[in-house]
């Protein structure tokens, strides 16, 4: 960590103000860009979705649970994984806390994920989450919002995830889509963002902006998958590959890591 001068308290003072001055740009910013995230125009969705949840199949309608706002979450498990990705079930981790004020607020949150509803349910308990889940297996969905890829376009280097086109090599990737349904049921899509767009809903994150040493983040990778983990796994000997998959130190041997 670098050696921070150490100064009188009006001089501090005196730099904690004209910090507090780009702050309060950086606020007035943001909430600019929220404004213009409402203002987006919306596109009906006339696609039948079809999900397997906890409470039977259920279409997006259904998944907005009597609210008039939805926001999905696509978490990355693909059918065959057994567990989550380590930055999504990081995400999913703050979710359980703010659900309660979003539902008295009009909003629901679902995550949806490729993986067949077994599987979903069972990572689930193992993480002790209570949000609602729901497969999407066998749909379209997860394709039509651009969170999953046909193999042949991943063979070819053609992933078109977050409004770009770029050889990402795997099948699935994380994002957070919103919906609106209105009062004759319609469904509209309303937004959807990827890769550190969905930093936003990460309140670990903003804990540690504020500290001196910040995310840490120092490599390998530079990125959450340095030192996150799956809550139930610090400690545990093993390291998280480029894929955000958890890989225990007796499977060392049979990883691409660091090739």
């Amino acid at each position: 960590m670098t050696q921070h001068p150490i100064v009188s308290r009006d001089e501090w003072l005196a730099a904690r103000k004209e910090l507090m001055r780009k702050e309060k740009e950086l606020t007035r910013q943001r909430d600019d860009v929220s404004r213009q995230r409402r203002e987006l125009p919306w596109v009906k969705v006339d696609k039948r979705y079809v999900f397997d949840g906890p409470d039977g199949t259920e279409t997006l309608a259904d998944l907005f649970d009597g609210r008039s706002q939805l926001v999905v979450y696509h978490f990355m498990l693909a059918p065959g994984q057994e567990e989550g990705c380590v930055g999504c079930s990081f995400l999913c981790d703050h979710v359980d806390s703010a659900r309660v004020h979003l539902e008295h607020h009009d909003v629901s949150v679902t995550a949806i994920s490729r993986a067949p509803l077994h599987e979903i349910e069972a990572f689930k308990r193992r993480m002790g989450w209570r949000f609602k889940w729901v497969s999407s297996y066998g749909s379209d969905f997860n394709y039509d919002y651009h969170v999953s890829f046909p193999k042949d376009a991943v063979a070819k280097g053609e992933i078109y995830y977050n409004y770009a086109v770029s050889p990402i090599p795997m099948e699935d990737l994380a994002g957070t889509s919103v919906f609106y349904k209105d009062d004759a049921g319609d469904v509209f899509h309303t937004y959807s963002t990827y890769a550190r767009g969905d930093e936003l809903l990460i309140g670990t994150y903003n804990f540690l902006d504020f500290t001196p040493k910040g995310r840490n983040e120092t490599g390998p990778n530079h990125d959450l998958s340095d030192w996150v983990r799956h809550h139930d796994r610090y400690g545990a000997s093993g390291f998280v590959d480029s894929t955000g998959r958890w890989v225990a130190k007796d499977e060392e041997s049979a990883c691409c890591h660091g090739e």
